[in-house]
């Protein structure tokens, strides 16, 4: 299963006429934040297939549609509901959602869903939107904790990828109060074993940058710009699962 996955900035080799062709063979898009939803809207009408988004913590005009404590105006309350129908892509933010329609089949002859959690927001710096301390982003993942077990029960494991928009601390972030990563983040990766943690919010300039990391059994993705991921689970000939394979394909 391929994933176009995109954050940050515009790409021209995305927003472009021949995106179709380009990225034709993709099976769903992962958004993870400061991107416009213009701009994922185009994404979705030009490739036709499903998407996943968090928000960042800029970019945000759009952003009290989807989270009521960032409603600030009678307008944006009576437009959520329109837009959570209108939008082209599904908002992830402190969900699990099992995607039927993105399945893999087991040995056994099952079929079982693609499994995603996500979160919104960066490290609080300036008290702006979209921004937590390190309890404040901890208390969302733990209440997530509910599906992700019974994920585990049901599937045999908790989560394929894990969205954000901050990364974890220490992994691909920097010094800077803007762009420090969460520690929990690693506590997430430790106890939940995501195949992937796919986040945007650290800038690449340099092609010596960092953009792939392992940490325990999750690879942790930078998805600045755009790149597209290759991702299968593997399963015994029981149907449990046991392991993955990811395949970066950042040239294209």
């Amino acid at each position: 299963m391929k994933f176009l996955c995109v954050s940050d900035i515009v790409d021209p080799l995305v927003y472009s006429t021949s995106v179709k062709e380009r990225y034709d063979d993709i099976d769903a898009i992962l958004c993870a934040g400061d991107l416009s939803l213009e701009y994922q809207d185009f994404i979705v009408s030009a490739l036709c297939k499903p998407m996943f988004f968090i928000f960042g913590n800029h970019d945000l005009k759009d952003f009290g549609l989807y989270n009521k404590k960032a409603r600030t105006s009678p307008s944006q309350i009576s437009e959520m509901r329109f837009f959570e129908k209108a939008h082209g892509g599904d908002y992830i933010s402190n969900r699990m959602l099992r995607c039927r329609n993105l399945s893999f089949r087991t040995p056994d002859g099952k079929t079982t869903p693609l499994l995603l959690a996500g979160v919104s927001g960066s490290i609080r710096y300036n008290k702006g939107e979209d921004q937590y301390t390190e309890l404040e982003m901890k208390w969302q993942l733990i209440k997530m904790i509910p599906g992700l077990l019974w994920n585990k029960i049901r599937y045999g494991r908790y989560c394929d990828i894990f969205l954000t928009h901050a990364s974890p601390r220490h992994i691909h972030d920097r010094e800077d109060a803007c762009h420090r990563g969460f520690e929990c983040f690693n506590w997430f990766i430790k106890k939940f074993k995501p195949a992937m943690l796919i986040h945007g919010h650290i800038h690449l300039y340099d092609l010596g940058d960092i953009r792939t990391t392992k940490s325990h059994d999750t690879l942790v993705i930078n998805a600045y710009s755009h790149l597209v991921v290759e991702y299968e689970p593997s399963f015994s000939d029981k149907g449990d699962y046991i392991g993955s394979s990811i395949n970066i394909l950042s040239d294209r």
